[in-house]
């Protein structure tokens, strides 16, 4: 298993999963983007960059409300 980085930002390269997983407030965050990662199979490999890029989103608005959501929990 790998080890999750809570003190640390998230950023593009993050695995979804590891922010899902070590950041559980960030799952609002997904859904109010409209994102399907949560129980997602592919959530493991795919990075938040990623994710965006799958879906047609900006990245940057993405990871504000992510580290926004780490923020204020």
């Amino acid at each position: 298993m790998r080890e999750h980085t809570l003190d640390k930002p998230i950023t593009a390269g993050s695995l979804v999963q590891d922010v899902i997983e070590g950041h559980p407030q960030t799952i609002p965050v997904f859904v109010h983007h409209g994102l399907h990662c949560v129980g997602c199979d592919i959530s493991p490999f795919h990075t938040i960059a990623d994710t965006a890029r799958e879906y047609a989103l900006a990245l940057d608005p993405l990871l504000g409300d992510l580290n926004q959501a780490v923020a204020t929990a």
